[in-house]
């Protein structure tokens, strides 16, 4: 016995190659059909990239969520081509693909009990994407993670964090969502002041730099207002400033308002609380009594 009589053997028992004219038919079928998922792969994409393009949209709905469509889009008719042609090459071996899908169902129970997980994911994957929980775009929290989504697919969620790092997360891992761009947003900064300033003066001051920053700033959908004294710590007195900005703005809108509340508290000479220790020597105390 040779090593080729068990491969010999393994293609005499599919119909289609009994020969090797059936081989060369096969494998020209399996090239055909793969540049032909290719292609429709391709026509596809660029059919539903067309009807969910931003410029172009024919749907009246947000681009975030014209993006996640489009992408949930591909992501099924990328598989349901896989299976078509994965269909297609077991029937060019000459197998009935009738009796396959007949005995799917069996084949699927057993799978399931070890495929729980995915089916999980899947489910998971449709609510989301029917519950509008977050679109492409959207900045989350979610499953301990938090980032920008770039993806989402029946299966997985792609966030990317701001140092760049891609996470991907199954779908059915994700159980709550913080969802930081649907309606907007809280810009709170505390200012810290010494205990030797006039508040009214800090306060005056606080509501120019706020009234200033409303109209230099488009971000801004309400305020700043400068809501009074928030504590009295040990070494300071600390003010509140809040406003409410566009979604993803809050944090430029903050540094901005920090930045503007230093060069007005230098002109007028007010005075932000530091760290001081004082110390007083022996002799210092010996002269005093």
């Amino acid at each position: 016995m040779t090593l080729l009589e068990p491969v010999q053997v393994w293609i005499d028992s599919f119909p289609v190659l009994e020969n090797y004219s059936g081989i060369i038919i096969f494998i020209l079928r399996v090239i055909i059909l793969v540049i032909v998922a290719k292609l429709l792969m391709r026509l596809g994409n660029a059919l539903i990239g067309n009807l969910f393009s931003v410029e172009q949209t024919r749907f009246k709905m947000e681009s975030r969520k014209a993006k996640t469509l489009d992408a949930l889009l591909k992501s099924v008719l990328r598989y349901a081509i896989y299976f078509l042609v994965g269909m297609a090459i077991i029937d060019a071996l000459g197998v009935p693909t009738s009796s396959i899908i007949a005995s799917a169902g069996i084949v699927g129970l057993a799978v399931g009990f070890g495929a729980q997980g995915l089916v999980k994911d899947v489910l998971t994957g449709f609510f989301i994407l029917f519950e509008d929980q977050f679109s492409v775009g959207d900045y989350v929290e979610t499953a301990g993670l938090s980032g920008v989504v770039e993806e989402v697919g029946l299966r997985v969620t792609k966030l990317r964090d701001f140092s760049g790092v891609l996470h991907i997360i199954p779908n059915g891992a994700i159980d709550k969502v913080t969802n930081h761009n649907r309606g907007n947003m809280r810009a709170m900064v505390d200012v810290s002041v010494a205990y030797e300033e006039d508040p009214d003066v800090v306060r005056s001051v606080l509501d120019i730099v706020a009234s200033e920053m409303a109209a230099d700033t488009l971000t801004i959908v309400e305020g700043p207002r400068v809501l009074g004294i928030a504590d009295l710590t040990e070494s300071a007195i600390v003010f509140r400033v809040w406003a409410r900005t566009l979604p993803m703005e809050q944090w430029g809108v903050e540094r901005e308002l920090r930045r503007r509340i230093k060069l007005a508290f230098d002109r007028e000479g007010i005075e932000i609380p530091y760290p001081r220790r004082v110390i007083i020597s022996k002799n210092e105390i010996k002269q005093e009594d």
